[in-house]
């Protein structure tokens, strides 16, 4: 599932996949006010409120058809209940737009209005919503001929899928018993369910559920926003298949999904995202991407992991119920970015070390441990030269975003910006400059106060970025010319004998830096450590399509051969070279060093590197020995 080939035969596999929707289906509607036009009304002497915009989506199960659709599936047919109002024709209008089979959506004339959810829009700020449907009653005879649709259908679909959004929907006492009956009838048929608030409520079918539903349903009580314990979803998994003897979803948001069965519980990690995310919708996107795969004929574990790309990419769309492209799906899963360990990154509790050292056993090296080929990051990783450039670094990202309104922007508007920047550099840390101006480029346009024409491309914030940097950099390295510091105080604690050692060992050593290649020598040599490298110092050099340390990554490939990476080693503090020497095989030491004393331990960086799949975690290279030991060479 993570290779470009694999991922596009399941693409196209799945434009054969007959899909049924049953649950919920709503509709979105968005008022965007103007009070420029308002008027006073002559009957009530009070004003009036223009819309200047309307927009009508499909919202509840609808979203899951907008899903299946992007994804481009064979064939969608919806089963559903609308009121015989405008607000249902324009449902239906909807659908037809979307060219579902619609021959399953019954109105109910009498005690149900099209389920609708009207959002007034002013000034960019949503106000109180209008409801409609929340004293609908379905008749018991509606509800008999809508699963009499469904199973008529039944043969010529190859999954289903049961939503159930609303309190006052479709799932009444009589809808569930006869749904039951239903399932019972139809043992081959595969049925997934998602139900937001009777999630045990129906049998032999597969669930899909978030680990606080699936707690619940197993006597927890937690709220929402509470953290639950991969030791307890995993239980809660295990148990939940046991009552229903079928597979179980629990999603676990940015920490990926649980897919439980007869066999056991397996983990689908989630997705690293560097971009601002939105996670509403991500359920659903997540419930139309299992079903396709599952449709498909794939396992779930499979089913899961396509079902995470899809929810990845609609998450990074803001402002809009997102989904997802084919296009879109093979970008971000030909060469998923996981996360690896949360729990443990998260909680140093948890972490476990080499017996007399402060070096963290993160997961176990691959064996047997043979290094021959070692990638170095530098700044942070061996020099200090550049300690800080993440405090210059924001104020330009936040100047930038601002533009003509960072002296006077008010106080909430100014936090969310710094909040923004703040996130985005630590989940870019590692990456080349030039790629984080460009997502500097997209947050000044997201944020939407710098007039258009006003903004710079990637080139012209880097410049400013660099100038400020670059002066720190020089006063720096005059102090070393002159005498005033010496190379201790630029570089991390044992950092050169680390490279000695190395050297002297045989090792081919490699240095991989996002900063500009010219000043990577430039510094190198200052320090003194060039000559361990033989050349081999690699930097940016000014193209956003040229990741440098992937490059260097697939050259030792292309030399050694694939089935020999295991034998490549990458030591840095940025998430990139741990995160792609990891996912091919090689061997990662993460540095979470202090980089004002030199030596220490950041517990940001600690956590930071272990999502990245860090095998160790070192504060520093104090402990050569013992680390050398550890890595087969000693």
């Amino acid at each position: 599932m993570t290779k470009n080939q694999s991922l596009t035969e399941l693409l196209r596999a799945i434009t054969r996949v007959r899909v049924g929707v049953i649950g919920d289906f709503c509709l979105d509607v968005y008022w965007e006010q103007d009070v420029s036009a308002s008027e006073k009304s002559v009957e009530t002497g009070l004003p009036t409120r223009p819309v200047r915009e309307q927009r009508y989506e499909l919202g509840g199960a609808g979203t899951i058809v907008n899903n299946l659709v992007a994804v481009q599936v064979g064939t969608v047919e919806v089963f559903g209940v609308i009121g015989d109002d405008p607000f249902g024709r324009e449902m239906l209008r909807l659908l037809d737009a979307k060219r579902v089979g619609r021959q399953g959506i019954l109105s109910q004339s009498g005690d149900w209005d099209t389920l609708a959810y009207l959002k007034p829009i002013r000034e960019g700020r949503e106000e109180s919503r209008i409801d409609f449907g929340n004293f609908n009653r379905l008749r018991d005879d509606v509800a008999t001929a809508l699963l009499a649709k469904l199973e008529t259908a039944l043969p010529a679909l190859d999954v289903v899928i049961v939503n159930q959004q609303i309190i006052r929907g479709i799932h009444t006492p009589f809808f569930q018993s006869a749904l039951n009956a239903l399932l019972a009838r139809q043992p081959g048929q595969t049925f997934i369910v998602d139900c937001r608030h009777i999630a045990g409520v129906y049998h032999h079918c597969l669930h899909r559920l978030n680990e606080v539903e699936a707690t619940r349903q197993c006597g927890a009580a937690h709220g929402y926003d509470d953290v639950v314990s991969l030791e307890e979803a995993r239980a809660a998994a295990q148990q939940l298949v046991a009552r229903w003897q079928k597979p179980v979803f629990v999603s676990r948001g940015a920490r990926g999904v649980l897919v439980a069965d007869a066999t056991g519980v397996q983990v689908v990690p989630g997705l690293h995202i560097i971009n601002s995310i939105d996670p509403v919708g991500a359920g659903d996107s997540m419930l139309a991407g299992l079903a396709a795969t599952l449709g498909a004929g794939h396992s779930p574990v499979d089913a899961a992991s396509f079902g995470n790309f899809v929810a990845g990419v609609t998450v990074q769309k803001l402002f809009q119920t997102g989904t997802a492209s084919p296009g879109e799906i093979l970008a971000i899963g030909s060469d998923p970015d996981y996360v690896y360990e949360p729990e443990l990154a998260d909680d140093p509790r948890r972490a476990t070390y080499q017996e007399g050292t402060e070096i963290e056993l993160v997961v176990p090296l691959p064996q047997p441990v043979r290094i021959t080929h070692a990638i170095f990051d530098h700044d942070g990783t061996i020099s200090t030269l550049r300690q800080g450039w993440e405090t210059m670094m924001e104020p330009v990202m936040v100047k930038a975003i601002l533009g003509p309104q960072y002296a006077t922007a008010d106080e909430t508007l100014y936090a969310r910006v710094v909040k923004r920047v703040r996130d985005y550099i630590d989940k870019t840390t590692g990456v080349q400059t030039l790629v984080q101006m460009v997502g500097l480029v997209k947050m000044v346009r997201e944020f939407g106060v710098v007039p258009a024409g006003d903004i710079r491309d990637e080139f012209g914030y880097k410049a400013e970025y660099d100038a400020a940097l670059l002066r720190v950099v020089e006063a720096r390295l005059g102090k070393l010319r002159r005498g005033e510091l010496d190379v201790s105080d630029f570089v991390t604690k044992n950092a050169i004998a680390l490279l000695q050692r190395l050297d002297a060992a045989g090792v081919e050593l490699y240095l991989a830096s996002g900063t500009d290649e010219p000043h990577v020598i430039t510094e190198a040599e200052a320090l003194g450590y060039a000559r361990f490298f033989h050349g081999r110092i690699y930097g940016a050099v000014g193209d956003v399509t040229r990741e440098v340390k992937r490059l260097v990554l697939d050259r030792i490939m292309t030399d050694i051969g694939e089935a020999n990476f295991n034998r490549v080693l990458a030591v840095g503090d940025g998430p990139v070279e741990i995160r792609e020497t990891r996912k091919r095989g090689g061997i990662t030491v993460g540095v979470a060093g202090d980089e004002v004393r030199r030596y220490g331990l950041n517990p940001a960086k600690r956590s930071r590197l272990i999502r990245a799949g860090a095998h160790l975690i070192v504060p520093d290279y104090s402990q050569l020995d013992q680390l050398l030991r550890l890595l087969g060479m000693n």
